[in-house]
């Protein structure tokens, strides 16, 4: 990949009102209009660079929209303030009563429920599928199909999705291609590879210090301004507005998301590699032995490496549970959902992140109940965590029992 999106991030330079390296935060939540036309045209969405109320957008919104945009490679971005925020939004901007839409089987379980269950109300369904498998999602589609959705890397599988062929599949049945970045900022630029919207939540990799909830939506300038219509706009009805004082710490956070994330895939990498070693079941696509491996070398940014999350299988939520309680009380991090955090998190996403999908459905995909999710710190010595880790398993006779 050519793409050099930290470089797109370290350019944009902005002056606060009074001189400040940082732009000024605006603690408003309605602006004024030296005329009654301009506050007319401005409904009308026909006056760019007026602010209107909070709701609709504010110069420290935009600021972090504009870093997305860099981040993504897009022609811009909206900032949302969950990353469910900025998905419901998507999906209800796009798809009607009456509409369907074609979704990768393993993703986030809060949206897996929105979409098999909330959106039944308005009689939009989904056919879920195995991403990894073109032939399933393009049997899937049918004259109704509004969307393919899916995530670059799959929560909690870490099935690694092929976005240059379904870029090309969705665009030969001129239907747009949905991707959720979350789990690989940097580390893979799906829109460079072919996707229409890119959706993240900030509040994991991008934030980084798991100290607040916001969402992004990045694409193309025409669907971003649709979503903050105030006749129609998803966006703007739904009322999923992001605080402004957050959009500025974002923001600085964003300023070293390079390096936490090379931090972050190189002390997963280690630790997958040494678990694979002692014959445990570890899934990462920096291993050659993930089904995904290569198109992830395919399609990723090298620089930033295979990035921060790692699944172990340990052969029962009992063993699980009890691994994950005897590292937080050895501080090797914290049993916690959500990822990105300079410490370690880990959680059983069979009945956290994922509980939402029904049992049955689980074990089809092949999400077993001793699957742990490890969103991987920023450890400065990560062997000596790894020796760690191991320590806590043996003591468990999950290794070397």
């Amino acid at each position: 990949m050519d793409y050099k999106a930290a470089d797109g991030l370290q350019d944009l330079q902005y002056f606060g009102e009074y001189g400040g390296v940082n732009p000024s935060i605006s603690d408003s939540s309605t602006y004024t209009f030296l005329s009654a036309k301009t506050m007319f045209d401005t409904f009308e969405g026909n006056t760019e660079g007026c602010y209107l109320y909070s709701r609709h957008s504010s110069p420290s919104n935009l600021y972090l929209g504009e870093a997305l945009a860099a981040l993504e490679g897009t022609e811009t971005a909206n900032v949302t303030a969950s990353g469910m925020g900025a998905i419901t939004a998507v999906i209800l901007q796009i798809c009607s009563a009456g509409d369907h839409l074609v979704c990768s089987r393993t993703i986030y379980g809060g949206t897996y429920a929105f979409l098999k269950n909330f959106l039944k109300k308005f009689e939009v369904a989904t056919t879920f599928v195995d991403i990894t498998d073109l032939d399933a999602v393009a049997g899937a589609i049918n004259p109704r199909t509004k969307m393919i959705y899916c995530e670059s890397v799959s929560n909690p599988l870490l099935e690694i999705a092929d976005i240059k062929a379904l870029s090309h599949l969705s665009k030969k049945h001129a239907i747009p291609l949905v991707v959720d970045n979350t789990f690989s900022p940097l580390s893979i630029a799906p829109a460079k590879l072919g996707a229409d919207i890119v959706v993240h939540s900030l509040t994991k990799f991008i934030n980084g210090s798991s100290d607040c909830v916001a969402g992004a939506v990045c694409g193309s300038k025409e669907f971003c301004l649709g979503l903050k219509d105030v006749n129609q706009g998803a966006g703007m009805l739904l009322g999923s507005t992001l605080d402004s004082l957050r959009a500025a710490s974002i923001l600085k956070n964003m300023r070293t998301l390079h390096i936490r994330v090379k931090k972050h895939s190189e002390n997963a990498l280690y630790l997958a590699k040494d678990f694979e070693k002692e014959g445990l079941r570890v899934m990462y696509p920096g291993l050659r032995s993930h089904p995904g491996h290569r198109i992830m070398e395919r399609q990723m940014n090298k620089e930033y490496g295979f990035g921060g999350i790692m699944t172990l299988d340990v052969g029962g939520v009992n063993r699980a549970n009890a691994l994950m309680e005897r590292m937080q009380k050895e501080d090797l991090g914290y049993l916690a959902v959500s990822l990105g955090f300079y410490k370690t998190l880990f959680s059983a996403p069979g009945t956290s992140t994922s509980s939402e999908i029904p049992l049955e459905e689980q074990k089809s995909m092949g999400l077993t109940d001793g699957l742990i999710r490890f969103s991987i710190g920023l450890d400065n010595d990560i062997h000596r965590t790894c020796e760690r880790m191991k320590d806590c398993m043996t003591k468990l006779g999950i290794l070397g029992g």
